[in-house]
């Protein structure tokens, strides 16, 4: 029997362009979906879509089952909203705070598709730059911080890991290199927000416990530290979404740091009283839906 669980699988996986991204978006292992998928298209007797296309190409049978998807899953979540709003009473409001500056390029979207959702619930961003956003949770200034793991002291929801890339100029003196070790920062110019220095990934994993000298300059702005690097002011360190465009016009270079590469986990913490709230849960889920969908590079955490 066709299932509402079927059409969601076929539209995470629609969205997310993979298998591997589908699986974390819906919470499953790889393994577990395609035994569900297998089980669908063993029932209809033909595949549901072309293993080997990029991206995912659909049959004329996946795509009959999208169409249903497309027409029953937005009715489906709304029902479920409305019920949990007259359960609950979910009306408030959220204050979002960003210790993840780069975080800006893809949460304008995630705010909008959210209002659309919760219309009754007021979302905001605490304005200004803040170099130690959980604070504004303790004093009650704002009601939801994107960043860290917060989890000794608030209620976290994971999001996902992405990997931060060092960026230099074209021309830079290390721009041979397929990657970076942390020697090879030694007497470079690190530019990064104006944060302290345990909260900077590249210094507390890498640059301090290998002993690395190197000077430092801030800039409050993600295009501002790409204009430096790009004028060979010195080096950063940045998410792979944030630089994406910039280094597929050749503005400027990015590399990996590290035999593994530098990797960063990203989480939702909201003050425990808020934890169990509806409308939390899911702008925890819209912005895991659309970064799955949007960024490239991304690995769901689960």
């Amino acid at each position: 029997m066709l299932e509402i669980r079927h059409l969601r699988t076929l539209s995470a996986l629609r969205s997310s362009g993979s298998l591997v991204k589908a699986a974390q978006l819906l919470n499953l292992t790889q393994s577990a979906l395609s035994h569900q998928i297998k089980l669908l298209e063993d029932r209809y007797g033909t595949p549901l879509f072309e293993r080997k296309s990029i991206p995912i190409g659909f049959t004329a049978t996946g795509e009959r089952l999208l169409k249903l998807a497309d027409t029953l899953l937005p009715e489906v979540e709304r029902a479920e909203r409305d019920v949990l709003r007259l359960s609950q009473g979910d009306t408030g409001q959220l204050r979002v705070a960003l210790e993840c500056h780069t975080c800006f390029d893809w949460l304008m979207p995630v705010m909008d598709a959210f209002r659309t959702r919760w219309p009754d619930v007021e979302i905001d961003l605490v304005s200004g730059f803040h170099s130690e956003p959980a604070d504004l949770l303790r004093n009650g200034a704002a009601d939801l911080v994107i960043g860290s793991d917060y989890s000794a002291d608030y209620s976290t929801f994971p999001l996902f890991r992405f990997e931060i890339l060092t960026v230099m100029a074209q021309k830079h003196r290390l721009a041979a290199q397929r990657r970076l070790s942390a020697q090879d920062f030694e007497g470079e110019t690190l530019i990064t927000y104006p944060v302290p220095e345990q909260r900077i990934d590249l210094i507390r994993e890498v640059l301090r416990p290998a002993g690395v000298e190197f000077q430092r300059r801030t800039a409050e702005l993600t295009v501002a530290i790409l204009q430096l690097v790009a004028s060979r002011r010195g080096l950063a360190a940045l998410p792979n979404w944030a630089i994406k465009n910039y280094v597929d016009y050749d503005y400027v270079i990015a590399r990996p740091i590290g035999e593994t590469g530098l990797w960063s986990d990203l989480f939702v913490s909201v003050p425990p009283a808020l934890q169990h709230k509806a409308y939390v849960a899911d702008f925890v889920n819209v912005i895991r839906e659309q970064c799955a969908a949007t960024l490239d590079g991304i690995k769901l955490l689960s």
